[in-house]
């Protein structure tokens, strides 16, 4: 067996922030962790929408059945100032299928509500062990599947929208947008695959790289186990969907924004996706950030956090084709 390679160095700015960030963490994650990890997710959500509807965000709830007939929430957010012209954005949280809420990541949300005066979608998709594939994938299109059936009563246009997630969130938003594809689904305009969760074997240099940081590999193991159990790493074919960096065609894709750091585990997987994206005749915009680890946007007083969200706003406001609106009036 190969010596593991030498990892890609942090960035000196993000590597100050991140032995902050994971002090007093738990590193890696277990399973005995998840149900404290969640409680505490779950407070922080609470107080997150407190603050968010201070502000002025509004927000609607739907039940919305999923593929085994039970209710997934689906939340809709916008802006005092939302409009017909407003566009939708469907997002999907990460948490390494594990862990998460659809709070998580609310101040990515409301960064696009204020920018674009967007309509964005949550969806409360079920979380692995105790809810294992296909259902976490199930719920997640369900949700979107349910929006576009109902774009005239919630004033959406599905069709002129994107797809968003952020590590696992991005996987699922993967494997969504194949759903809608082999199902004559919902098409969107694009998708935004923030360092994305997509292939269970850990057969990439950079999925063995990192054992210390925000996301690790016995934790990106652990992660798939309980999504896939016995399926998750071997050899044999896994069903449709549960692993988009599996799929052997790419073709038929939203346009897409891909997003890792070089030094974190999804790096490679989310280069080979944008490869085979492109190699399938398709539209995939790719970005590498030298020196970041996974999830260093939360570090948004750095440069290279910054220059990221820079970066994909201003794609977002080209696929979408709305004017970007940075100091919302209704904002404090």
């Amino acid at each position: 067996m190969s010596a593991r390679k030498p990892a890609s160095p942090l960035d000196p700015e993000l590597a100050a922030g991140l032995a902050v960030a994971l002090m007093g963490s738990p590193s890696p994650i277990t399973l005995a962790d998840v149900p404290g990890k969640r409680l505490e997710e779950d407070r922080m959500g609470v107080a997150a929408v407190a603050a968010a509807r201070q502000r002025g965000i509004r927000i609607e709830e739907a039940d919305v059945p999923s593929v085994d007939g039970t209710p997934v929430r689906l939340s809709l957010l916008y802006g005092p100032d939302r409009s017909a012209a407003s566009p939708f954005i469907y997002y999907i949280h990460g948490g390494g299928m594990m862990l998460g809420n659809r709070w998580s990541g609310l101040d990515v949300m409301e960064d696009w509500i204020d920018r674009f005066n967007a309509v964005v979608a949550t969806v409360e998709y079920r979380l692995a062990p105790e809810h294992p594939f296909p259902l976490p994938q199930e719920d997640c299109y369900a949700g979107l599947v349910w929006a576009a059936g109902h774009e005239n009563e919630l004033g959406i246009n599905v069709e002129a929208g994107l797809m968003a997630g952020i590590s696992a969130g991005a996987g699922l938003a993967a494997a969504v947008a194949l759903m809608a594809r082999d199902r004559g689904g919902p098409k969107l305009s694009g998708m935004v695959l923030l360092a994305p969760m997509l292939d269970d074997r850990s057969i990439s240099a950079s999925s063995r790289q990192f054992s210390t940081s925000m996301w690790s590999a016995a934790e990106n193991d652990l992660g798939w186990r309980s999504l896939l159990g016995e399926l998750a790493g071997g050899p044999g074919p896994l069903p449709p969907h549960a692993a988009p960096g599996r799929c052997e065609d790419l073709s038929g894709l939203p346009h897409a924004f891909l997003e890792a750091g070089s030094a974190e585990i999804f790096r490679d997987e989310t280069v080979d996706f944008a490869s085979r994206i492109w190699r399938a005749g398709g539209r995939a915009e790719l970005h590498v950030w030298s020196g970041a680890f996974h999830g260093f946007e939360i570090l948004s007083h750095t440069l290279i956090a910054q220059s990221a969200t820079q970066v994909r706003n201003s794609w977002i406001q080209r696929v979408l084709g709305v004017p970007e609106n940075p100091t919302a009036t209704w904002s404090t």
